[in-house]
């Protein structure tokens, strides 16, 4: 019996010992889990805008991304164009900082200069020092893979697992760089859709992660740029669906610059058949996308990773479909074309909440740095990170859909027109602390000759439909800022034409920027914005971080 009894008092021993020692491992898996750098995923859709109705066709985006996380209602960008504003992105700065200013290689775009100077600060490369394993696929710079932009060989720093698109959006019959590898595409659904390329290349790279590190995701869609070809799927989606008529369509902008004064109105009949038709197919190539976030989202699940995962969700730049009696495109300086979704959802974000401070796409790369832990110094950026805004609930669950802005409100789906502006209780719990003002840079391209428009031959015309409208010119170079605060909102544009022309919203009261009040606002309230305009257009770094003095009282 003591025989017995000790050997089974050792027994008991044993695998109290035995219990220990797991209870140990999982006490330090639980540990090393929890203490590891949170992952990140970028979902950057390219020309995709708010202003008209930009979430509707992304149910599942919105479902598995904004109603469990945070959406911003005034994201902008610092340049309403892809090359500029991708760059901006990547370094976290303004234009005249990266110098990337069109979409051309002598604009900078993806140039050797650049590659030598603003990529080796993007922030991919700071992500992979600290520890993370990188991901790219899709669309980098409309110059990347050229000849001289040194090819596919040419391998941006900072990303393990490299899937670039060589030139600009496609959706068959192109080019990918495979970590320095030509890789060619051609026009069959199943091997070729980019999108569908994205989305399967991504699960791949996740099925190859252990859980030893952390990881970033960029996946850079084509949707929703033309030439707008959707997967055959949904070829018959939004058949009945038209461009929306907002107050801005098919109208004649007045007291505007040139470029704008010379569109037709009202639009020829066929130009209004191809802008509704351009809006049904740009919502049909975001389905794929919409695919592709559920996708990804469900691995990260199954992987157990989704709770430390953040997924950003964003646009390069707006778009705008007949406002001004423009027919189709970006460039311009009105918040059809600098405004786009912003949904994050993540670690310490309350589910369903919003934000309405204001937000710039040089705040992602700060954003993303923090987020990794990297110690990267905010200072270094002309934008901040957004991270303590993310984590803040004050900023999002009171506020309703009476008090968005209008562009907004198209996005979600509600009325074209607002009502009436009155200061709400959700506008009381948010005081605007993160920014007031921010910076816009356009410079125009041109051509030599415009094909089907020879009267603009040497006229420095660029981007003609049809008709010979264009929406670009050499000229078409502006800075601009968006002043913002609860009691005031401006827009002040400063254009580098012929008669220096200048446009002035007071977008509270005129969201749709249809009244120029350049000539009859104050002379002080013109000045501070002027002054403002000329600080931000010289920032860098720290400095343009600061806030612009108040304009109350100036109106």
């Amino acid at each position: 019996m003591v025989d017995a009894a000790g050997c089974q008092l050792r027994r008991c021993s044993k695998m109290s010992s035995i219990v220990l020692y797991a209870l140990l491992f999982f006490t330090l898996s639980v540990t090393v889990s929890q203490s590891k750098q949170p992952n990140i995923v970028f979902v950057l859709t390219d020309d995709q805008d708010v202003a008209l109705f930009g979430y509707s066709p992304m149910p599942k985006a919105k479902a598995l991304i904004g109603d469990v996380g945070k959406t911003f209602t005034n994201m902008f960008v610092s340049s309403p164009l892809c090359c500029p504003s991708r760059s901006s992105i990547l370094t976290g700065k303004y234009v005249h900082n990266h110098l990337a200013s069109n979409n051309s290689l002598t604009g900078n775009c993806s140039s050797p200069s650049w590659q030598k100077g603003p990529e080796q600060e993007a922030f991919p490369v700071y992500l992979k020092k600290s520890g993370y394993k990188t991901f790219f696929s899709g669309k980098y710079l409309n110059q990347y893979g050229q000849p001289g932009a040194g090819g596919v060989e040419h391998i941006p720093p900072g990303w393990d697992d490299w899937h670039g698109l060589v030139g600009n959006s496609r959706y068959y019959n192109y080019s990918l760089s495979v970590n320095g590898k030509e890789e060619k595409h051609g026009d069959d659904y199943k091997s070729d859709y980019l999108t569908d390329i994205i989305h399967r290349r991504a699960l791949d790279f996740l099925n190859k992660q252990n859980g030893d590190s952390p990881f970033f995701l960029m996946l850079s869609t084509p949707a929703c740029h033309e030439p707008f070809d959707s997967a055959p799927q949904f070829l018959k989606n939004f058949t009945g669906d038209k461009a929306p008529r907002t107050k801005h369509f098919n109208i004649h902008g007045t007291d505007k610059h040139w470029l704008i004064e010379q569109t037709i109105t009202p639009m020829p009949n066929d130009t209004i058949t191809m802008i509704d038709d351009y809006f049904r197919s740009r919502w049909r190539t975001l389905l794929s996308v919409d695919d592709m976030i559920e996708g990804v989202v469900n691995k990260l699940k199954a992987m157990g990773e989704l709770d430390n995962t953040y997924i950003f969700f964003s646009s390069d730049n707006g778009y705008h479909l007949g406002q001004f009696s423009l027919p189709y495109d970006k460039r311009q300086l009105y918040d059809f074309d600098i405004r786009v979704p912003l949904m994050v959802r993540g670690p310490n974000i309350t589910a369903n909440s919003t934000s309405q401070e204001t937000v710039v796409s040089i705040d992602l790369a700060p954003t993303f740095l923090e987020i990794g832990q990297t110690g990267q110094s905010p200072s270094g950026f002309d934008g901040m990170s957004i991270l303590k805004i993310l984590e803040t609930e004050t900023s999002g669950l009171t506020v309703g859909m009476e008090d968005l802005t209008p562009s907004f409100r198209l996005s979600a789906g509600l009325k074209h027109e607002a009502p009436p502006h009155t200061t709400s209780a959700a506008e009381e719990t948010n005081d605007f602390s993160f920014r007031n003002s921010f910076l816009i840079e356009y410079f125009g391209e041109h051509m030599i000759s415009v094909f089907g428009c020879p009267q603009y031959k040497n006229e420095g015309m660029y981007n003609c439909d049809a008709h010979c409208v264009c929406e670009d010119a050499w000229n078409n170079t502006y800075g601009c800022i968006r002043y913002e605060t609860q009691k005031e909102s401006y827009k002040y544009c400063a254009l580098q034409d012929h008669a220096n022309f200048v446009e002035v919203y007071d977008m509270k009261n005129d969201p749709y920027e249809l009244k120029n009040i350049a000539k009859t606002a104050p002379p002080e309230l013109l000045t501070k914005l002027s002054e403002e305009l000329a600080n931000l257009s010289l920032c860098s770094g720290a400095t343009c971080h600061k806030k612009m003095r108040s304009l109350e009282g100036l109106n």
